[in-house]
Formats: C-alpha cells, structure tokens, sequence
C-alpha cells in the first residue's frame, strides 16, 4: 500500500479505462474528485457505481464525452442528470452486480473505495457498504482507498487485506449521514396498516423511504424479529437496541442483522462499529433468492410509485422519467414468495397497502383485484377508477 495524493493516484488513469466506485455512505469524494480533474484531459472513461452520496463532480458539463457516469442505481443527486442524458443508467438486478463485473469481457482498470485503517493485523474494513465492491477489488489492476478513521470496523465479509490495496490517500472526515426524518399522518396511517401484517418471528426487508422507517418505528412491540435485508438505517438499529430484532428464528445467519449497506445517522455508523450482531455481506449473497427464501416468516416492505388497476407496480419509473432503478426489490419480492409463509408482486404481489386499508390480490383474478384497488384508493378517485376499470378489464 503506497500512500499518495489523490491527484497522484489518478495518475493511473487513461483515456477508455473504466472505473468501479464504491458507493451510499462510502462514497470516497475526494477520489472522484481528483478522478473528474483527472478526466478534463482524457476522453472515454466510464465510471461505474451503484447509488452516490454526496457531490458529483464527475457530470461537469465540460466532461461530457471525457467521463461518462454510468449507474446501475440512480440516486436524488444524479436523478435529474439521467433524464437530461448528462449521466447513463444500467437497468441490473442488485443481486446480479457481482455478476455483471466479474464476466470476462469486462476491464476495469480502478476500483475507488474508502475504508477505515488497517487494524493490528493487517486489515481495513469496508465500513457500512459491500454491495458489490469485493467483485470490483478482485477485477480491477489498481485498487485505490481513501483511508478515513471515521469509517466504522463493520464486520461479517468487510473485511480486506489492506496489502489489496495499491494507493492509499489519507482522509479525515464524516462519513455522509441522513437522520431520521418524522413521518406526518400520511405515512403513519399507510405504515400502521403495514405493521398490522407483520408477524412476530418475521425476517424482514425494508425497503428505503419514510413509509418503511414508519414501519419499523410501529414495530416496538414485536418480538424476536429477524433482519435480512440489502439495506439497514437507524429504525433497524432502534429495534436491536430495544430487544425486538434479535434473529433468534431466523434460517440462517441466526443471531445476525444481515445486510450490504447502511445509510443513516452517525448514531448508527457508531452502531455498526466493531458489532458482532451484524455481518456485511455481498450483495449476491444478502439479495440471492436462494438464501432470502430460507428464512420462515420472509416479509419484504418495498415502496411503489404507482400501482396499475391490476395490481401491477411501477417502482423504477414514472413512464420514462427514471426516478431510482430495478434496485432489489424484485431479488426480496420473489425471495419472499417463495419462503415458508412469506409476504410480499401481479405474479408476486400479496398485499397492496394505502392510507386507506389493505388489499389482498394474491390468488385473485383481475375484476377481483381491481375492485379491491378501488376500495383502498383515495375516496375521491374511486368512482372514476372503477369506470376506468371496466373499460379495460373485461367482465367487470
């Protein structure tokens, strides 16, 4: 591990290379920024990475053609530059990452990432975002890290020999954080109808949003739940702290709160630090409908954008306006199908939830599904959405 600038560790880079980059929480700035000045004087470097935190140097309008952002989730800070074609998305299940950055045919000349310093015996941590960076450092010629000791020890597959490491450049900061944001009565009704669904004994997948955070405040009087999830924010470090996660009927991994990346608080950053209760996983094993579908009493809680008369749900995107990505939520909703009294998809969907109550659609034909949409939809809406109904939906 050679310790350089950021500046000099760009110094790799050439014109067509690509590049991987961690991403959420651990979004290593500094890196991206030396690689956008890097790239004013390249042309056709591609960088790759899931959903970033922070500024985003790299779709500076002088770069166009120079540095090509490319993500395989959109997050509120590149939204708009996707749907201006200043920035590229790559439709990929969250669980097929690995996957797609280990096939042959697919170079990567750096990873960035940025993990905390090495411990006593020679190992950094990845802190509270694996995703599918372990694929990206075992590919890539040249791994850089900023090395930042306000990155939290998180344990389980974090772990790396910090002789992976080919340049380091030494930081000093807070890791990006979001605190909890308090629900208004909208949300509390919607996630007071979800809670009412939830087992105890359940494993759960939450989902990201106000409504799965309001759920997971509803759930204090629970008990023994489970988390197997792609993601944990500060409702999930609530409930460990108040002895209703405790994982203790889970399949696998028992004991264990299970999951690839965390975003949320400083609170919970200092949670994850150096917790044996939780293991940071790859995202093809914590995503893998194969592991989901082990655990009794899988519940997945997702948030939709829209929900067609059908039952269809549209979570990606609002006709083509690109609002986040496919993401994970397919790899938990058919996890969770297919576990022993799991919850959840029009093949898949189990419960569609509002303000307004539950409706049951699994098992249901299409005149039954859309006559129980109708009745949990806003009172206002119903009568035109039930002629609406009828006009497509034959024999209703």
């Amino acid at each position: 591990m050679q310790w350089l600038t950021a500046d000099e560790a760009m110094t790799v880079i050439q014109s067509n290379d690509q590049v991987y980059c961690q991403g959420m929480a651990s979004t290593p700035t500094e890196l991206l920024t030396a690689l956008a000045r890097r790239c004013r004087n390249l042309s056709g470097v591609k960088l790759y990475h899931l959903h970033l935190e922070g500024p985003t140097p790299q779709i500076s309008p002088e770069l166009k053609g120079r540095l090509l952002d490319i993500s395989l989730f959109v997050g509120s800070n590149l939204r708009q530059a996707v749907n201006e074609g200043l920035a590229y998305y790559l439709p990929l299940f969250l669980s097929d990452v690995p996957w797609f950055i280990r096939r042959d045919e697919f170079s990567l000349k750096a990873c960035l990432i940025q993990v905390s310093p090495p411990d006593r015996h020679g190992f950094v941590s990845l802190g509270p975002t694996v995703e599918g960076i372990l694929a990206a450092i075992e590919k890539a010629d040249v791994v850089i890290a900023e090395v930042n000791p306000q990155v939290p020890r998180t344990l389980g597959w974090a772990h790396l020999p910090a002789s992976a490491i080919d340049y380091a450049v030494q930081v000093d900061r807070p890791l990006v954080s979001h605190d909890p944001v308090l629900s208004g009565p909208l949300y509390q009704r919607i996630a007071q109808n979800v809670a009412s669904l939830i087992d105890d004994r359940s494993t759960l997948q939450v989902g990201i949003g106000r409504i799965p955070d309001a759920v997971l405040h509803l759930l204090r009087g629970h008990h023994d739940l489970g988390i197997h999830s792609e993601m944990i924010s500060d409702g999930v470090m609530e409930l460990a702290e108040a002895g209703v996660i405790t994982g203790r009927y889970k399949a696998i991994d028992r004991d264990q709160i299970v999951t690839t990346f965390a975003l949320g608080s400083q609170r919970l950053y200092r949670f994850m630090d150096d917790n044996p209760s939780i293991a940071m996983c790859s995202v093809d094993y914590t995503n893998s409908t194969a592991i989901i579908r082990q655990h009794p009493k899988m519940t997945s809680i997702n948030s939709a954008l829209e929900v067609d008369i059908t039952g269809q749900v549209a979570a990606e995107s609002l006709g083509s306006h690109l609002i986040s990505g496919v993401g994970g939520q397919m790899d938990f909703v058919r996890g969770a199908t297919l576990a022993p009294q799991g919850r959840v998809n029009r093949g898949h969907l189990q419960f569609v939830v509002t303000e307004y109550g539950i409706a049951f659609l699994h098992g249901k034909t299409l005149d039954e599904r859309a006559l129980r949409l109708v009745a949990i939809a806003h009172p206002e809406d119903r009568e035109s959405l039930l002629i609406q109904a009828r006009r497509v939906i034959p024999g209703l």
